[in-house]
């Protein structure tokens, strides 16, 4: 799953990677500040490209709520919600039938750009942090879902079963977020693709061989720690951990 992300490009180089431009000025500064762990549970502000004005970066907060919230319901929603993962992953495998993503899944598809992401690997029962990021250090594009609810937009990863490097690197459930290059980006984000389109589209696998991936501190996984500091995309190496 994909709970654990990194944001640490500054805004204007996403607008000239992806072809867009943020939706206002005002919060430039915000998103120019580097996110070297955002933990998804604690719901944070993340850029998105949306479908219905894929010309723009827009503000989004991740975790998907239902549309049939309001704005004062985001929290208690999320509340509520933690036991099913908060919305924030959405599995490939119900995006035609769970009763919030098969309205998204037409018209509210999104990119959600970002430096790299965290899973876990287990090897003898304990959990080690890989980062996985673009070997060119280019932004990566997980495809994903939103919602609006007022003015808020809500977005969930999609995520789907592992690729052979996947399935190695988070070795007990198997899953990752589903990754897109700069042709199927465009293709996500289009009108006019039909439902048999958007299957084949969710299942493409990114090239292994673009992908960096190693071992992190474990603090990413520690609540009680402050992992939101350079320090935490260093490569830390443990004994016997390797894929």
């Amino acid at each position: 799953m994909c709970f654990h992300t990194a944001t640490t490009s500054k805004t204007k180089r996403l607008d000239k990677h992806f072809g867009v431009k943020l939706s206002a000025e005002d919060v430039r500064s915000i998103f120019d500040t580097p996110q070297y762990h955002l933990n998804g549970f604690t719901h944070p502000n993340m850029l998105v490209i949306p479908q219905q004005k894929p010309e723009v970066l827009a503000p989004g907060v991740w975790g998907i709520v239902p549309y049939t919230k309001t704005p004062d319901q985001i929290n208690p929603y999320y509340k509520e919600a933690v036991k099913y993962g908060g919305g924030l992953n959405a599995r490939a495998e119900k995006l035609f039938n769970h009763f919030i993503y098969k309205n998204a899944i037409h018209e509210q598809r999104c990119i959600i750009p970002v430096t790299g992401f965290y899973e876990p690997h287990e090897f003898e029962k304990k959990k080690y942090p890989f980062f996985i990021q673009n070997g060119n250090r280019e932004p990566l594009s997980l495809a994903g879902i939103y919602t609006i609810i007022g003015t808020y937009v809500t977005f969930s990863v999609i995520t789907k079963v592992a690729s052979p490097l996947f399935a190695k690197i988070h070795n007990v459930k198997k899953r990752q977020p589903l990754i897109l290059d700069a042709e199927h980006v465009k293709a996500w984000l289009s009108s006019s693709v039909s439902d048999t389109q958007i299957k084949e589209l969710v299942n493409f696998n990114y090239s292994e061989d673009k992908l960096h991936t190693y071992t992190v501190s474990k603090d990413v996984f520690s609540p009680k720690l402050e992992s939101n500091v350079p320090s935490v995309l260093n490569e830390v190496q443990y004994d016997g951990v390797t894929i």
